[in-house]
């Protein structure tokens, strides 16, 4: 048992690190963003990320003290799937969007911040021991992917608008 708590411990550690990284990236990029969507969505998860800091925060120290897993319903990520709220701001906005390098080389890097997130979460649920710990990998894995996905549709959608409604809206060249 004590072994199962130090490393859940280890991996909320780590866990905690991660989103913190995050954080500290999207904070910069709130600020430096040049098209609004784009500035838009990195608030939110910004937003996202600090609920994440807190939900471990708040798992780490009732393991820490009672040596228990604990629910963190309280602190559900405020967006839920941010690909469809992505999409949305995307048609509101249309087809005449402007991008600098620099947005796009953001993208990129918040997209392998989430890939390495889905990847570090991914291989810690294999050694879950506890019902609320495999509970809650899994939930970091579904909201970290929703995090990759939108950011990859934010990346075409800002690189190449005409594709990105191409393949969203389902029209192709045979007019379907």
């Amino acid at each position: 048992m004590k072994k199962d708590i130090d490393r859940s411990l280890k991996m909320l550690s780590t866990a905690l690190e991660m989103e913190e990284k995050g954080k500290v990236f999207y904070e910069g990029v709130v600020s430096t963003c040049k098209n609004s969507v784009g500035r838009e969505i990195f608030k939110m998860l910004l937003e996202d990320e600090k609920v994440h800091m807190d939900r471990i925060k708040k798992i780490y120290e009732s393991l820490s003290g009672r040596e228990v897993w604990c629910s963190w319903d309280d602190l559900e990520a405020p967006h839920g799937n941010l690909t469809a709220i992505f999409r949305k701001m995307a048609k509101e906005h249309g087809a005449n969007v402007s991008v600098s390098a620099d947005d796009l080389e953001a993208l990129d890097i918040g997209i392998d911040l989430e890939a390495r997130s889905v990847e570090f979460y991914g291989g810690q649920l294999e050694k879950a021991t506890d019902e609320l710990e495999t509970a809650f990998i899994k939930e970091m894995i579904s909201e970290e992917k929703s995090h990759y996905v939108a950011l990859e549709d934010m990346k075409l959608y800002l690189s190449d608008p005409a594709s990105w409604f191409r393949e969203r809206e389902r029209g192709g060249l045979d007019g379907g």
